[in-house]
């Protein structure tokens, strides 16, 4: 990436701000700045407006898009991009899905259904590096996988899809981080991504149902379990942070399943038995 020094110092305040910064605060605002530029090219690319729009000026554009923003990703080329465009890049068509194992584990469907899942690896493994709990890190690895079926809604479509294989409070943490991203908590350290106001429109404001889920999640025990995943929630690209889905993330969590309660981090040995998988490929 190229940088024009002029405009380095303009973004950072001018000279004389810059000159009164010392080497690690020069240091981490240049970070923050090729990192603001890397995410404004990549929006740029994915057809991002030229400047955040307002709600009314977004519901204008629904007609004009060729997909339905919210749609899962599996269903659609394109679908992937939050912007509601297909790149010129992007096929037309839909590829074929992979047939499932007759056994699938957690890690098949990784590479068949969540792939790349980059966003989830990414934040499960900043969650590990933390030193976070093995359920929160859970929790951050799961939290937006359901978004290959349904965008809209997806907490409460992920919270159902795992219930029976996770505990109740990874389940909790899945389903109202989706209403906790839209509310700032400055006691902990979360701020209102910016990237929200491209995506949702600069006067967003949540529908009842995400106003009285925050309101519920707030006041309950496992608060902060949901809110961790916001805090460990990436709301921009970095390209250098890359978690290979055959990595040790994958095999780090062992759920106590009951009996009845086996799901796809298990597989059936030719005994009878279930035992965690644990392959690395």
């Amino acid at each position: 990436m190229r940088i024009d020094q002029r405009k380095v110092i303009a973004a950072l305040g001018g000279s004389r701000v810059v000159q009164g910064m010392d080497s690690e605060a020069k240091a981490e605002a240049l970070e923050l700045y090729l990192s603001d530029q890397l995410d404004n090219s990549i929006f740029v690319r994915l057809g991002a407006p030229s400047k955040p729009l307002t709600v009314s000026e977004l519901d204008e554009q629904i007609d004009k898009r060729p997909l339905r923003r919210g749609i899962g990703t599996l269903f659609s080329s394109g679908g992937t991009n939050p912007f509601g465009n297909r790149l010129p890049s992007e096929p037309a068509n839909v590829p074929r899905l992979a047939p499932m194992p007759a056994q699938p584990v957690l890690l098949d469907f990784f590479n068949l259904r969540f792939a790349p899942a980059t966003h989830v690896l990414q934040s499960a493994d900043k969650a590990l590096a933390a030193g976070l709990p093995e359920d929160i890190v859970l929790a951050c690895l799961l939290h937006d996988v359901a978004q290959v079926l349904m965008k809209a809604d997806h907490g409460w479509w992920a919270a159902q899809l795992f219930e029976p294989y996770v505990s109740e409070k990874v389940t909790f943490a899945i389903r109202y981080h989706q209403a906790l991203r839209f509310y700032p908590d400055p006691a902990v350290g979360y701020e209102y991504p910016q990237l929200y106001n491209l995506i949702f429109g600069t006067d967003y404001v949540p529908p009842p149902h995400i106003q009285a889920a925050h309101e519920y999640c707030r006041n309950h025990k496992w608060y902060m379990a949901a809110r961790l995943i916001t805090l460990n929630d990436l709301y921009s690209f970095d390209p250098n942070h890359i978690v290979d889905r055959s990595c040790k993330i994958l095999g780090y969590h062992r759920p106590p399943f009951q009996a009845a309660e086996r799901g796809p981090w298990e597989r059936q040995q030719p005994d009878g038995a279930y035992v965690a998988d644990d392959r690395e490929s």
